[in-house]
C-alpha cells in the first residue's frame, strides 16, 4: 500500500459501471473509498465491490453512505441526465478538496464550477466499456480504460493516476482543457450516435458502408466544431483509432435506449449542434444521426406502450 493510498480518501457519486470500476480500482490500490448511493438503496448495497476486468478479478471492501462525506476527492460518474438529482448528495461541499467529473459531454463543467468553485473542479474524461450487472458487481468489458485529467489536477491526483496506471489504466494529464474534453466528445459522438441510431456493434457499423460513412463524417464535423471552440483535434487520428476498435463494442447510449432509459443525447450531441450554430458550421451527418436516435427512442417507447 502506498503513502497516497493511505492518505487520500475518495467518494464515488454514481455507482454504475464507471463509478464501480473507479471505486473498485482505487480500493484495490489501498485507498479509502465510499460509494454514495440513494438513501432507499443504502441498506441493500453490498459492503464489497466485485470487479471482473482484464486488470484482474477481485472483491474489495468499501464504505457506503447516502451523502458525500468529507473526503479529499469526489469522482462523479452519474449519467448527464441524472446529474442534478445526484448533486443533492453534496450536503457539505466545502468539506471536499477536489471534484473530478467523469460525465459524458462538456456542459457539466460550467454547472459544477458555478456551484462549487472553479478551483475545485478538475476536468477529466474516461474511455471504457464497463457495466454494473448487479449492485456492487462490475464487469469491465474493454481491454483498456483510458483516464485523462487536466494538468491542474496533477499535484493532488498525480500519485492516484500512477497507481491506476500500474494497475492497467492508461492515464495522462492534459494541459489544454478544451482539447481534453473535445478529444473524447469527437470520438464519443460518432460511436454513440451511430451504434444507437443503427442498433449495431462497432464491427457491424464499420462493415456497413453507409453507416461507416455517417460515423466518419460525424467525426469530421465534430472536429471542425472543436477547432472553432479552441481545441486541437486531429480528425484523421480519431478516425484511425475508431477503425481499430474491438468489433463487439456497444455504446452506453445504445443500451440506455434498449432499456427504456433516457439517453444522453443532449450531453453528447448538444455541444456539437450548438457549437456548429454559433460558428456557422454545417453538420448534416451529425443531425442525421441525432434524428435516427430520436426515432429509435420513439419506436422503443411505442413498443413498450
Amino acid at each position: 500500500m502506498t503513502a497516497l493510498s493511505q492518505n487520500l480518501s475518495h467518494a464515488i457519486l454514481g455507482v454504475g459501471g464507471v463509478g464501480g470500476l473507479v471505486g473498485a480500482s482505487l480500493a484495490h490500490c489501498g485507498a479509502s473509498v465510499t460509494m454514495v448511493v440513494r438513501p432507499e438503496s443504502l441498506a441493500q448495497y453490498p459492503e464489497q465491490l466485485h470487479l471482473e476486468s482484464p486488470f484482474g478479478n477481485f472483491s474489495v471492501p468499501v464504505s457506503r453512505a447516502a451523502e458525500v462525506r468529507p473526503v479529499d476527492v469526489v469522482w462523479i460518474a452519474v449519467k448527464a441526465t441524472q446529474l442534478e438529482a445526484a448533486l443533492a448528495a453534496f450536503t457539505k461541499p466545502d468539506a471536499v478538496k477536489a471534484i473530478v467529473p467523469l460525465l459524458n459531454g462538456i456542459d457539466h463543467l460550467g454547472l459544477l464550477r458555478a456551484r462549487y468553485g472553479a478551483e475545485r473542479v478538475f476536468a477529466a474524461t474516461i474511455a471504457v466499456e464497463t457495466e454494473r450487472v448487479a449492485p456492487g458487481h462490475i464487469v469491465h468489458r474493454t481491454p483498456f480504460a483510458r483516464l485523462n485529467v487536466v494538468s491542474a489536477g496533477r499535484n493532488l491526483l498525480g500519485r492516484t493516476l500512477d497507481e491506476l496506471q500500474n494497475m492497467g489504466f492508461e492515464c495522462r494529464f492534459i494541459d489544454d482543457e478544451a482539447t481534453l474534453m473535445w478529444s473524447k466528445l469527437v470520438f464519443l459522438a460518432a460511436f454513440a450516435l451511430t451504434t444507437t441510431a443503427a442498433d449495431k456493434t462497432t464491427g457491424e457499423i464499420l462493415a456497413d458502408p453507409q453507416w461507416r460513412e455517417l460515423g466518419l463524417s460525424c467525426i469530421r464535423e465534430a472536429s471542425a466544431v472543436a477547432a472553432a471552440e479552441g481545441a486541437k483535434i486531429d480528425a484523421d487520428a480519431v478516425i484511425a483509432s475508431v477503425m481499430k476498435m474491438p468489433g463487439n463494442m456497444r455504446s452506453s447510449m445504445q443500451k440506455d435506449v434498449e432499456r427504456g432509459n433516457a439517453p444522453e443525447l443532449d450531453a453528447i450531441a448538444g455541444p456539437i449542434l450548438r457549437g456548429a450554430a454559433r460558428h456557422g458550421i454545417n453538420v448534416p451527418a451529425t443531425k442525421t444521426l441525432v434524428e435516427g436516435v430520436e426515432r429509435r427512442v420513439g419506436n422503443a417507447a411505442n413498443l413498450r406502450g
